[in-house]
C-alpha cells in the first residue's frame, strides 16, 4: 500500500512508530566513476525524521521510543510501511522495536 503525500513533515507517527528515510548510497566511486542506479545497493542505514510519543504496556508502564529525531539508525532490509512522497522520495514507518541499532558518531 502506497500513499502519495507532499512531504515527510505532514506525517506524525503514533504510539511507538518511527519515521525514517534511507540514506542513499554513493552513486560515484572514489575515483569519480558514476555508477548506474540499478547497481547502487540500498543501505540499511537511515535518518530518523519523526518519532511517536510511545505507548502504555499491559502493566500501565509508559514505554518511550529508544531513538529521537536526527539519530542515525540501522533498519532491517525488509519490513516497515513504505510511504511515497510527491517528489519521488520514499520514507518508511517502523515500530521502535524493529529498529536494529542506533549509530553513534565516534
Amino acid at each position: 500500500m502506497s500513499t502519495l503525500l507532499k512531504s515527510a513533515k505532514s506525517i506524525v507517527p503514533l504510539m511507538d512508530r518511527v519515521l525514517v528515510q534511507r540514506i542513499k548510497a554513493e552513486a560515484k566511486t572514489a575515483s569519480g566513476i558514476l555508477l548506474p542506479e540499478k547497481n547502487v545497493a540500498k543501505l540499511n542505514q537511515a535518518q530518523v525524521l519523526a518519532v511517536g510519543p510511545g505507548f502504555t504496556d499491559a502493566n500501565g508502564n509508559k514505554v518511550l521510543p529508544q531513538v529521537k529525531v536526527g539519530d542515525q539508525v540501522l533498519i532491517p532490509q525488509f519490513g516497515g510501511s513504505a510511504i511515497k512522497l510527491k517528489d519521488d522520495e520514499e520514507v518508511v514507518l517502523f515500530r521502535d522495536s524493529e529498529i536494529l541499532a542506533k549509530i553513534n558518531d565516534a
